[in-house]
């Protein structure tokens, strides 16, 4: 039996913006949250977060799609969100999640699906696109990566990366990364998040900026440290120099494979973000013959700042 913590339902409970009805699918002995919004019989959009965020991250995502006649799946990775979260560091693989997802679209019988990844939802999710390309039709690709080995990692990353290992600004129990939302939404000044993040003080929040930590944060309220841990492997599984977690091999197989992609492929890129840069983008957009478009004033989440207008982008992009 893995062993895993569960977050108590009461914590989705009073969420003003998100009150979708849970769904749960099994992988082996865990549970698996998804959100499931929209006729069963419509294409699907498949909303990919990454790292630290959950299916929340697509709340202003998700009614316009719907509205616009797409069935709406957004997954939480194991160790994120609703879905149970092993206590094991070492068990969480990009591998594993990668093959988690697998089975949610397979048992689910996904069909007409338009890939909507970012951050680590690249990895994952577009590795479903290159093994299972029968069920897909149309790529939307914001602000994520496939390892290779041209690959110039930013120093945004390798500053990311490096916060996470022994001594660094996120090796800390329980850390609070809720409140790195808020901030890098800009509803939170850095002067309030380090004292809050660092000593725990109180942000004092209110407004918009409540609303929104509460949603990032309820994930993990009242969770043991070892709750946390599926944050701490992803960060510490980008294959780069001697660290070697990030299933690289795999990922340059499906990079490799997906610029010979054919069908729908559509960039989105929040170019204020230090990680993966706007010049990146473009790039990556350039070899795949697929249309970019720049949001200037997004940072690392767009779905986070700019949901609506990524409706929109999204909806122009499938036209």
């Amino acid at each position: 039996m893995t062993e895993f913590v569960r977050t108590a339902e009461e914590n989705f409970q009073n969420l003003q913006d998100f009150n979708y009805a849970p769904n749960y699918h099994m992988w082996q002995d865990l549970r698996m949250h998804y959100v499931d919004e929209g006729p069963k019989d419509a294409p699907v959009m498949l909303l990919m977060h990454g790292m630290p965020t959950w299916s929340y991250l697509y709340r202003n995502v998700i009614p316009g799609l719907v509205k616009a006649g797409y069935r709406c799946i957004a997954p939480d990775h194991l160790g994120f969100g609703r879905s149970d979260k092993p206590t094991d560091l070492h068990w969480y693989t990009v591998a594993r999640h990668t093959e988690v997802l697998t089975s949610l679209i397979v048992e689910l019988d996904l069909r007409n699906i338009s890939l909507v990844c970012q951050d680590w939802g690249g990895p994952t999710g577009l590795a479903q696109a290159a093994m299972m390309p029968e069920r897909f039709d149309h790529l939307v690709i914001m602000n994520t990566w496939l390892h290779h080995a041209e690959y110039e990692y930013s120093e945004g990353i390798r500053r990311w990366n490096a916060g996470w290992h022994t001594g660094g600004n996120f090796d800390r129990p329980e850390p609070d990364l809720g409140l790195m939302m808020v901030m890098s939404a800009g509803l939170m000044s850095r002067e309030q998040y380090v004292p809050a993040f660092m000593q725990g003080q109180d942000p004092q929040l209110s407004g918009a900026a409540a609303t929104m930590y509460q949603g990032f944060s309820a994930p993990y309220k009242g969770l043991p440290d070892a709750g946390y841990n599926g944050f701490r492997r992803f960060p510490l599984s980008i294959p780069f120099d001697s660290y070697h977690n990030g299933n690289g091999a795999a990922q340059t197989l499906h990079y490799q494979t997906l610029l010979q992609w054919h069908k729908g492929c559509h960039f989105i890129w929040g170019c204020t973000d230090d990680v993966f840069v706007e010049d990146w983008g473009r790039e990556w957009a350039r070899q795949m013959n697929a249309s970019f478009d720049a949001i200037p004033d997004a940072g690392h989440f767009p779905q986070n700042t700019h949901g609506e207008q990524l409706v929109e982008l999204i909806l122009q992009g499938r036209s």
